[in-house]
């Protein structure tokens, strides 16, 4: 039953992906949306059902998977992993819902791109509820391939292509990174159980892999979240269809790496590397976004650096409140960490919804004027006055304005932030509040641009190429939707707090919050006349200054040269990369297959060869051999003599022959050892090999007539007696060890582990499944390949002939 619960709602998506096209080509006059939308709603209902989630007793179940690595399909529910599927599966949805009114039947693919969006989904809910580290991994990195596909979907558009190779290239290399710190906490722990980690989190401090392994997976999580200087990738991906930028880029696949962080809060958070780091890169990252959003004209490119900016913002309070889980913390301590943590959270799911229905409002401008270019657009708010409504709330609520749920979560960003600066020296006590107050500022000038310059100002219809019009009903619901919970959030944040968030801070802070209790932390819309407060009336009144202003002082964005960027970095490595591997490969890949075959030997040679003369494991042992009768040293001699033949030959008909007598002296050598299936099998191969070799040799060029030099012969010559003898050493000394149990018994037994009478089916098909499975795949790869490049050219052919 509880595999039902988790296992079953993490592979929906993924089986429902297989089926979408399918409904898209047989239900052509039906939106396919109205068909996947079901899966969300489903999904929802699922796991609204677990509310309020009990930290002591999490819904847990396993599938064993690889038993001898400790990889199990472990699937933990606890207060945290419900969040996410909360906001996972919700916010499906909800875009689901504006993509049916959104991407047109008629002219989009829609099979591939609900089937990619639920690829995505399932991604994600097999990252927030995986239990060991390797699982998670793997949705993790489904997640950057499925993000790919979606970024992608336009293809046609090099811009497109660009942000999704940009995209993976960053996701990838962090993920990779974060691998190895997965392996790293193995070598520590002695598990990839992340529920046990979190229990023996204080034995693991101290282990020379500790910060190694932290630094690693930190990032990870940083360039999926987009922290500075990662975050490059996220502005390229806007070119992704707008209801995949709400969903992808506002409450999903960013959150991946704040989860991430989260989740290991417990493993890590009582080193102070991790807290400083988190906290200064947060810090640096929430400036960053929020000082180039302002400069951006493309509203889904200013969008895209405010989700850097808030992230940044959630990542610096996760870090603050990490600051407060030291070991002499105290009772003080541990009540700032939970205010801390709380702040993360509700911020996260706050900006989950204004930031997606702050999309959603972009989307529906660039669907009713044919544009999202601020310099174009203008006095919307008389035609457009519900989607004017819905930005204005979603608008402010970033700024964090009263009486909206942003406002409660950025006080309490600032009460994080003055407690970590608090329990620093004085440097750090100035510049942590400073830089978040700056920052801050800048947020609030952006949202002001996002709010005015569209809406107001005189109206000119004549610019769009299309009249402007109000959105369908049916595209305003999710939005509307949205900027309703934006203002139902402050009105209830408690509520939200008791039965969502709460449960989601005991989970980060097990030791802090107690399962069962009432939560320490009460959030109030009017809390005095605080430091806090003071610092909000001062974004609002700076802001205000500087929105006013922003043409006289936006020059200072000129200031910074254009060709030192991130970006550009980021180019010019691709560029000298991509120069640097076409030099390198040019000088081995010669075209030559005897050049290729002596990479191959000499890397034998010296892995091989090299390993067993350092290890000295070279044996001899003869004492268990059978003596060797008169007809097996014939037939060895007889291989020897036809291998040498080989060496000799001058024409290939006759390397062919010599090469196929050692083919069938090695059968006859079956024969003798009283294998007559065996026997059968290698004639039958020798004779179809021979056979073909022959019609492969035919249609090649006669074999050159002048010998290759002298020194090259030599060369030749010490490469083959060199593999010769490493083979052959290895060989011998095989028989030395018994490192394993022997398989034997395996084949013995074939008939009743298999049920296979047939020894060398049970081996094919049973014993040796994941090979023969992995030969499978990898000739199903390859004909994919042969497929897609005989396409390629027929399309090409095509494309000239028209």
């Amino acid at each position: 039953m509880r595999l039902l619960g988790l296992h079953l709602p993490i592979a929906i998506p993924f089986l429902i992906a297989l089926v979408v096209p399918f409904l898209f080509r047989i239900f052509r006059q039906i939106h396919t949306g109205w068909f996947v939308i079901l899966v969300p709603l489903a999904l929802f209902g699922h796991f609204l059902r677990f509310l309020p989630v009990d930290n002591a007793e999490p819904v847990q179940g396993s599938l064993a998977w690889i038993k001898a690595l400790d990889i199990h399909f472990a699937a933990r529910l606890d207060g945290l992993a419900l969040l996410f599927a909360l906001i996972i599966t919700g916010m499906g949805i909800l875009v689901v819902l504006y993509s049916i009114y959104y991407m047109d039947k008629e002219t989009e693919a829609l099979g591939n791109f609900y089937a990619y969006m639920m690829l995505f989904m399932g991604s994600m809910l097999g990252v927030v509820l995986s239990d060991n580290l390797i699982v998670l991994y793997t949705f993790w990195e489904i997640t950057s391939v499925s993000s790919f596909l979606l970024i992608g979907y336009w293809h046609q558009r090099r811009k497109a292509r660009y942000g999704a190779q940009k995209s993976m290239m960053i996701t990838v290399f962090g993920g990779f990174a974060m691998l190895l710190g997965f392996i790293g906490l193995h070598a520590i722990s002695g598990t990839f159980s992340i529920s046990a980690m979190t229990a023996t989190a204080g034995e693991m401090a101290g282990h020379p892999f500790f910060i190694p392994a932290m630094l690693l997976i930190l990032l990870g999580a940083f360039t999926k979240s987009a922290q500075l200087p990662f975050h490059i990738w996220l502005p390229d991906a806007m070119e992704a269809p707008t209801p995949i930028s709400a969903y992808l880029h506002s409450a999903t696949m960013v959150k991946a790496g704040v989860f991430l962080v989260a989740r290991l809060t417990p493993v890590f958070g009582a080193r102070p590397e991790w807290a400083w780091i988190v906290m200064l890169v947060g810090l640096a990252t929430l400036f960053w976004g929020s000082f180039s959003a302002v400069r951006q004209h493309d509203l889904k490119a200013m969008l895209a650096y405010s989700t850097v900016s808030q992230l940044g913002l959630i990542m610096a309070v996760l870090g603050a409140g990490a600051m407060a889980l030291g070991p002499s913390a105290g009772a003080e301590g541990a009540l700032m960490a939970v205010g801390a943590i709380l702040a993360a959270l509700f911020h996260l799911v706050n900006h989950s919804v204004f930031k997606g229905s702050l999309f959603m409002v972009v989307g529906i401008l660039d669907h009713e004027t044919g544009s999202r270019d601020l310099r174009r657009l203008s006095g919307l708010m008389g035609v457009m006055p519900v989607s004017f409504t819905i930005a204005l709330v979603g608008a402010l609520s970033m700024a964090g304005l009263p009486p909206l749920g942003g406002f409660l979560s950025k006080e309490m960003f600032f009460t994080g932030i003055l407690d970590a600066a608090r329990s620093t020296g004085w440097i750090w006590a100035t510049l942590l509040p400073l830089a978040a107050w700056v920052a801050s500022v800048f947020t609030f000038v952006y949202c002001m641009v996002l709010i005015l310059r569209p809406f107001t100002g005189p109206y000119r219809p004549e610019v769009h190429d299309k009249r402007p019009r109000e959105a369908p009903l049916g595209m305003l619901l999710a939005p509307a939707v949205l900027a309703v919970l934006a203002v139902g959030f402050f009105f209830f944040p408690n509520a939200l707090v008791a039965g969502l968030v709460g449960p989601a801070v005991g989970a980060v802070l097990p030791g802090l919050v107690p399962a069962g209790e009432p939560f320490p932390v009460q959030i109030q819309a009017w809390h005095g006349l605080n430091t806090e407060l003071f610092m909000t009336l001062g974004v609002i009144a700076l802001g205000a200054v500087l929105y006013s202003q922003l043409p006289r002082w936006s020059a200072v964005y000129d200031w910074l040269p254009a060709r030192i960027s991130l970006n550009n970095f980021y180019d010019g490595s691709q560029v000298w990369g991509e120069r640097l591997g076409r030099r390198v490969t040019r000088t081995y890949m010669t075209g030559y297959l005897a050049h290729y075959l002596s990479y191959i030997f000499l890397a034998v040679i010296g892995l091989v060869g090299g390993s067993l003369l350092l290890l000295n494991a070279f044996s001899l042992d003869a004492s268990s051999n059978s003596p060797i009768s008169i007809y097996e040293l014939m037939l060895g001699l007889a291989v020897v003599a036809a291998a040498v033949a080989i060496i000799f030959s001058r024409s290939r008909l006759t390397s062919i022959i010599s090469l196929s007598a050692v083919g069938l002296t090695v059968s006859l050598f079956y024969v003798v050892f009283r294998a007559p299936d065996l026997a059968l099998t290698q004639l039958v191969v020798e004779t179809i090999s021979t056979g073909l070799f022959l019609l492969c040799f035919y249609f090649l060029p006669r074999m050159p007539k002048a010998l290759p030099s002298v020194p090259v012969h030599a060369i030749n010559a010490l490469i083959a007696v060199g593999v010769g003898t490493t083979l052959t050493l290895i060989g011998l000394s095989a028989q030395g060890y018994q490192v394993f149990e022997p398989i034997a018994s395996y084949f013995e037994r074939s008939d009743e582990l298999a049920g296979a009478l047939n020894m060398v089916n049970a081996l094919l098909v049973d014993f040796r499944g994941f090979d023969t499975m992995l030969e499978s795949v990898v000739l199903f790869a390859a004909g994919i390949g042969v497929y897609a490049l005989i396409k390629l050219r027929q399309a090409k052919a095509e494309g000239e002939g028209s």
